[in-house]
């Protein structure tokens, strides 16, 4: 299975992604919200575009689906992914991904899980307080020890919500 997650800043992303951006960002605007992220997932001839929209008064199910309306309709006409897909369009939600440095900054102080493409000090998972984004890199709280994780190396990171 291949993933891709587009960010909307900060990372190096494939011309497939930023042309997503480029089409749904301006059409969530549009709809009174913004793009907060897309993830693409192709599993053999089935491939999927998920959507996260956002608002500061939060997303509807209402919201969800104008948008899901409107993107289907401008993928039909632009065809940026070859053969079926699926569209899902939702709101981050509490346990919100978070695609580029200005989201990871917005959540200092959080509990986050990270999963980092390749091994940083023997590990690929990290999961801990968000305690600080210094230039392109997090820094991660876990117990009494800071790691700080460089975010080109970000293959998913998360806010983990506390009850």
């Amino acid at each position: 299975m291949l993933f891709e997650t587009a960010s909307l800043e900060g990372k190096v992303v494939s011309t497939r992604q930023k042309r997503f951006e480029e089409l749904i960002a301006p059409l969530a605007v549009a709809l009174d919200c913004r793009l907060w992220g897309i993830e693409f997932c192709v599993h053999g001839r089935q491939s999927l575009l998920r959507v996260y929209i956002d608002k500061d008064d939060g997303v509807t199910l209402d919201d969800c689906e104008k948008v899901s309306r409107q993107i289907s309709s401008l993928m039909d006409v632009e065809d940026p992914i070859n053969g079926q897909y699926t569209l899902e369009v939702s709101s981050p939600g509490m346990d919100r991904p978070l695609f580029t440095l200005e989201q990871c900054q917005q959540h200092v102080g959080s509990r986050v899980s990270i999963k980092l493409v390749r091994a940083f000090e023997g590990r690929k998972k990290y999961s801990g307080q968000l305690v600080a984004v210094e230039n392109d890199e997090l820094v991660i709280q876990i117990d009494d020890q800071q790691f700080i994780l460089p975010f080109e190396w970000v293959e998913k990171a998360k806010v983990d919500p506390e009850f």
